[in-house]
């Protein structure tokens, strides 16, 4: 660029600067929008801060009766001090455990419902007896007297032992006397009203299910429906209240807002109607949460554990005040990486600039919401472990979001691809340069492999020769019908069988790369299967007279699939990469190059050492090497030749994990040249880099496929030591499954030529390769090698109905798993938790790759076959191992 030049794309530059700054300036405002939105303040009537009474626990944060931790009597005091601001009563339900209460209450002037706690333990009752009558004579501020708390609710004794127990307390103080529980035992056992001097009964509309809206209104129709039943009779209503967290129940949910509105109205419902109650209850105890009330059990309390008060007493209620900090810091964490964005990439369209901007937005909003949200709760030891797993799965997920976003983006809202290539008008026979096709095959179907010869035979071009490698067949049945056809195709066309031979496909083209024709500049790779265009040759070598470009790669296409429905979704699926993701790597020169319908510059090839043998993906390392070391890659989207899918489910999984395998391979073998700043692009180690996330997706999605399952158990066989997993390791989950299928299905229907149905089968057959990949990527970064196993491209013969689902045997076992833990869920929780209905919806997301890779072996079963170039034939050995017998015709994998 001349200086004139420099100076005139100073404004433009300028100009983007600003359209990106003003553009992230209004994603971020809109971020802080949606967060006020969220949180809308709710109007609520004013409450004078006093209640009629307040039930009371005085266990601190991280104390529990349960452990023996009991607070010490200056914890207490100041907890009688804040109750006295708000109320002139308070409840206890054990004097036993809390025998300094009375004294305390005094200095305060506060009036005691003291209680004795009864349960199945005969011995501690009576000791709680005597400690209530004991106290009770001795304390002038023990005004009434509790004798057990929902002790027929929880079934701990029959109802004549507990008005044993009533009788005996009333006839040894002067105080009168009751026992508590809920309406339904006061309807159920009305003789028990005999025995009580006045009713406690516990009115808690949350566990009613009703919505908060009704709360009040239920509570009231309970109340009246006891009045009815026992007329004359003093009711107090020992709790009453509304959980500000935990979990929903049927229609009631928990909430900071749902408990101020229910408080304060029934703060002054309760003082119009001369209601005599006990708020349940005073402070938080987060204690109770493993009780058999859920998470809820912690949450009833007017003040949190820290003894702050929830809600104010007057004005407008939200349901989290921080949240302005929040929203802005979300804003600032993703304004700098928004501004960026929108500035690097302004030749996109100003919607899918908008698009993505929103995603990063979304992301950091995430991750503060993610970091904040837990100290809302009061976690356990569990509950931080899994925190601690999960928040950097979470970060995991929300960078794949991003990479998809960032495909989906450029795919759909480019202006234009910056490098894009089309076929090239033929060179004059005289200037086209000698191109050396590679032909490898090993065990191949001979007349798939003629017909391979054929097309290659055909073809439009001058300056060419094909070397075909035999590697390692044993059966001459099978080679030599090659070996002839290739000597009546004449001297351009020469046949080497080489056995034993090391290194795999890699190890048969370094060989054919020693015996290629000094004349040759370009190496042309392609597989057995493959019956090419005349005119793939003449229409691209052309790129070549660039020294700079290494390689020209077309994609990946089939044949013979229009008919068969299994082949048809599995080439729809191969189609989708080569039409999406391709072209967006292609735009950074980062594409993968596969081995077939490839051309190599044969000194760049040789140069950079060849095809490597220590991986089985040797075609995708070479791209990278030869990238690394300054060369350009062409990409162009022109169906030159085609070849066969995968026969059935087991060749397609097994072609899956050799390549999932082969990535990491590569990833622990050039780690250094993708992370460290050197010969490659940026952009070229971001799509190398990134490129298998999604990949690693699925091998993430397996491992936590299991922690749900063994979760799962434990929630249904140890409930009191795994409870239901908080939504907020929930909802990213979601979203991101979410996200993902509406990117595939989107991008599928706008850049792949196919219809709905065939959408729907490839995205079948994408999805039921999870497991594979999975073990693949697993596998490949615990091993280092493993044997190169063919994909089969002819159709096996033999095999029942009932051996279908033989290739997904760990699949069937999973889904099998997951279906029953759904169904252990629905039966334990059914529908009375929403963390219990997400959990479900996650097991059946979960279980959809399960699903789809048994749906993909049955199609595969049951697809009829047209006849095809060989006949179909059972497994061959591994090329690692000896053959005894004459080996069955099976083809390899169209990338080698």
């Amino acid at each position: 660029m001349n200086y004139t030049a420099a100076i005139d794309a100073r404004p433009r530059r300028a100009g983007a600067l600003v359209a990106a700054l003003l553009l992230a300036l209004l994603v971020a405002v809109l971020n802080f929008v949606l967060w006020a939105e969220a949180d809308r303040p709710t109007q609520v009537v004013p409450w004078n801060g006093q209640a009629a009474g307040l039930a009371y626990s005085p266990f601190q944060r991280y104390q529990s009766p349960l452990a023996g931790n009991f607070p010490t009597d200056k914890q207490v005091d100041a907890d009688l001090a804040l109750m006295a601001k708000h109320t002139r009563r308070v409840r206890v339900y054990s004097v036993l455990q809390y025998p300094e209460i009375p004294r305390l209450a005094m200095q305060y002037h506060l009036d005691l419902m003291a209680g004795a706690w009864l349960d199945r333990r005969t011995e501690n009752n009576e000791k709680e007896i005597d400690a209530l009558i004991a106290e009770a004579r001795r304390w002038s501020d023990i005004k009434r007297v509790e004798v057990g708390n929902e002790v027929l609710l929880r079934n701990d004794m029959p109802p004549a032992k507990l008005m044993a127990y009533i009788d005996r307390v009333r006839a040894a103080v002067h105080q009168p006397v009751s026992t508590a529980e809920p309406w339904h035992i006061w309807e159920k056992y009305p003789e028990l009203a005999a025995h009580v001097d006045f009713i406690t009964v516990h009115l808690l509309p949350y566990w009613e299910g009703v919505p908060r809206k009704d709360a009040i209104g239920d509570v009231l129709l309970r109340y009246e429906h006891l009045q009815e039943l026992f007329p004359g009779k003093h009711i107090v209503i020992g709790e009453v209240g509304w959980p500000s967290n935990g979990d929903r129940f049927e229609y009631a949910k928990p909430s900071t807002a749902n408990q101020a509105i229910f408080l304060r109205e029934w703060f002054n419902v309760a003082r119009a109607r001369h209601l005599d109650y006990y708020i349940m209850e005073a402070i938080d105890q987060p204690w109770k949460e493993g009780l058999g009330e859920g998470r809820t059990g912690a949450y009833w309390g007017v003040f949190n554990s820290a003894r702050q008060l929830k809600f104010p007493l007057t004005g407008p209620v939200l349901e989290d005040a921080t949240w302005p900090w929040k929203a802005l810091a979300s804003g600032l964490l993703a304004l700098g990486p928004m501004i960026w964005f929108a500035w690097r990439f302004a030749r996109f369209k100003l919607a899918g600039r908008f698009v993505y901007l929103a995603l990063i937005q979304l992301a950091a909003a995430l991750i503060v919401w993610s970091v904040t949200v837990p100290f809302q709760f009061y976690l356990d030891v569990v509950d931080w472990g899994m925190l601690i797993i999960l928040f950097p799965a979470q970060l995991a997920i929300l960078a794949i979001l991003l990479i998809n976003g960032f495909e989906f983006v450029e795919v759909l809202w480019r202006r234009k691809w910056l490098r894009h290539f089309g076929l090239l008008e033929p060179d004059p026979p005289a200037q086209q340069p000698f191109v050396s096709i590679h032909l490898a095959c090993y065990n191949e179907p001979p007349d798939m492999v003629i017909a391979t010869l054929d097309s290659l035979a055909a073809l439009d071009y001058r300056n060419f020769e094909v070397l075909v490698i035999d590697n390692n067949t044993k059966n001459e049945e099978v080679w030599k019908p090659v070996e002839e056809h290739c000597a009546k195709l004449g001297d351009r066309f020469r046949f080497f069988h080489l056995d034993p031979w090391p290194g795999f496909k890699a190890g048969a083209l370094n060989y054919g790369l020693k015996q290629t024709d000094p004349r040759a500049d370009i190496i042309g790779v392609i597989d057995a299967d493959y019956v090419v265009r005349k005119d793939w040759l003449a229409a691209l070598t052309g790129y070549f007279h660039d020294r700079n470009v290494a390689v020209v790669q077309c994609p990946q296409a089939h044949r013979e699939f229009q008919t068969n429905a299994f082949r048809r979704m599995t080439n729809w699926e191969f189609d989708g990469f080569f039409r999406i993701g391709m072209h967006h790597r292609n735009e950074r020169n980062a594409i993968i190059q596969h081995g077939t319908m490839t051309m190599v510059r044969r000194v760049a090839l040789e140069g950079t050492g060849g095809w490597s043998e220590w991986t089985i993906c040797e075609d995708a390392e070479l791209g990278l090497r030869l990238m690394h070391a300054g060369y350009e890659t062409v990409y162009v989207d022109e169906l030159m030749g085609k070849g066969l899918t995968p026969a059935d489910f087991r060749a397609y999984k097994s072609q899956r994990y050799r390549w999932a395998f082969g990535a990491m391979q590569i990833l622990k073998g050039r780690w250094n040249c993708m992370v460290h700043k050197g010969p490659l692009t940026g952009g070229q180690r971001f799509h190398f880099l990134t490129g298998w996330f999604s990949w690693f997706a699925d091998a993430l999605h397996m491992v936590f496929t299991l922690m749900a399952l063994g979760w799962t158990a434990g929630m249904l066989l140890a409930p009191t030591l795994f409870s239901l997993p908080m939504r907020l390791f929930l909802i990213p989950v979601m979203g991101f499954f979410v996200a993902k299928a509406v990117f595939g299905v989107v991008l599928y229907r706008a850049r792949v030529p196919c219809s709905w149905r065939d959408t729907l089968m490839a995205s079948i057959a994408s999805m039921g390769l999870s497991h594979a990949i999975a073990r693949g990527v697993w596998m490949g970064l615990i091993k280092q090698k493993t044997a190169f196993v063919r994909t089969a491209k002819s159709r096996r013969l033999g095999g029942a109905a009932a051996g279908a689902l033989g290739p997904v045997r760990e699949e069937l076992l999973m889904s099998v798993a997951l279906v029953l833990a759904i169904i252990g869920m629905a039966i334990t929780f059914g529908t009375h938790y929403i963390e219990g209905e997400l959990w479900m919806v996650i097991l059946g997301a979960q279980a959809i790759p399960y699903l789809s890779a048994l749906i993909g072996a049955l199609v595969a079963h049951y697809s009829h076959e047209r006849p095809a170039e060989a006949p179909a034939t059972e497994n061959a050995p591994s090329r690692e191992q000896p053959a005894h017998a004459p080996e069955p015709i099976e083809a390899r994998t169209a990338t080698g």
